[in-house]
């Protein structure tokens, strides 16, 4: 699962850097998956939206039981 996740987050990363930002993977424990917003995402005030209802969702496709969690520096 790991690996179809890290795929899923390459496509979704040219959304992310036209908007002047990016996503890192950070760790994956068991279903939870965090990720660190960097560039224009990590301070736009929508990153909570981003990641609930743009990345989770994405994410869900491969598995319905995924969740996003965001890690701040």
């Amino acid at each position: 699962m790991e690996e179809q996740i890290k795929a899923k987050l390459d496509e979704l990363r040219g959304g992310l850097q036209a908007d002047g930002g990016d996503c890192e993977l950070v760790k994956i424990d068991g279903k939870v998956v965090y990720l660190r917003l960097v560039g224009h995402c990590g301070s736009c005030p929508f990153a909570m939206m981003t990641l609930k209802q743009g990345i989770e969702i994405a994410l869900q496709e491969i598995d319905p039981e995924i969740t996003v969690e965001r890690v701040e520096d």
